[in-house]
């Protein structure tokens, strides 16, 4: 089967990148948070910190730290600075709004604050070789690099018919996806994939499960086959040698 048909014809015509992959943040990511200031003294208040990370421009303190967990509100809880929203800000929107806060609320004059995702995961199931969940170390992954991580589809994979099921707010949606079209693949709302996404590659006809309806028709119409072909092969024999 191949994948992205189609796709030679679009070799003379760029296509212009319209989706916009950057992720916002949803309720139970868990983030880290990092603070970085050329004042040494006033980054002391978050170097203590278990759950801020701090770094000055002549050493590094940044904390292996376990994160800040986002609530069903949305909302985290910010030692020192207080509860702030989070819940559908990208990390560079969340980052500007604690750097506003450090600042008006003067304790720090020039903060630089990096936000990063800690658990961005997939996971990809069904007839691939290797599936499970896949943690992504960035913001931008592909459904294809996904399906590739999880080591491509096996021959009884289904390539017309990818089910994506996501969260999006307080709904479960689904999308399918068909490898085998170049364009609808690349157009597709799932071509970027967000975190949780859960990637299902179905089987094909051709495969059964064992116990299944299908499987054990099949079985049983072999099995009477198998009979079948035995007795007309006795009796095939037994009307050759009547006639010796």
């Amino acid at each position: 089967m191949i994948y992205l048909q189609g796709a030679e014809e679009m070799s003379g015509t760029p296509q212009t990148i319209a989706q916009n992959y950057e992720l916002k943040i949803v309720p139970d990511d868990q983030l880290l948070i990092t603070v970085s200031s050329k004042d040494e003294e006033l980054l002391e208040l978050f170097a203590n910190s278990q759950l801020l990370g701090s770094s000055t421009s002549s050493s590094s303190t940044i904390q292996e730290a376990i994160g800040l967990r986002v609530d069903k509100q949305g909302k985290i809880e910010v030692p020192i600075l207080g509860e702030m929203q989070a819940a559908g800000l990208t990390r560079g929107e969340l980052a500007k709004a604690i750097e506003a806060k450090l600042i008006e609320g003067e304790y720090l004059n020039d903060p630089t604050v990096t936000v990063q995702l800690k658990d961005f995961k997939v996971t990809v199931m069904g007839e691939v070789n290797s599936p499970g969940v896949q943690a992504i170390s960035g913001d931008r992954v592909t459904i294809l690099e996904a399906l590739t991580m999880a080591g491509d589809l096996t021959p009884s994979g289904k390539r017309d018919n990818i089910l994506v099921v996501r969260e999006e707010g307080d709904q479960r949606v689904s999308y399918v996806v068909d490898l085998t079209s170049s364009e609808k693949v690349l157009t597709s709302p799932c071509y970027y994939l967000k975190q949780n996404d859960v990637v299902y590659v179905q089987p094909n006809k051709s495969i059964g499960v064992k116990g299944s309806a299908t499987l054990s028709f099949v079985s049983a119409s072999s099995s009477i086959l198998s009979v079948i072909a035995s007795v007309l092969s006795i009796v095939s024999m037994i009307i050759v040698l009547k006639d010796k």
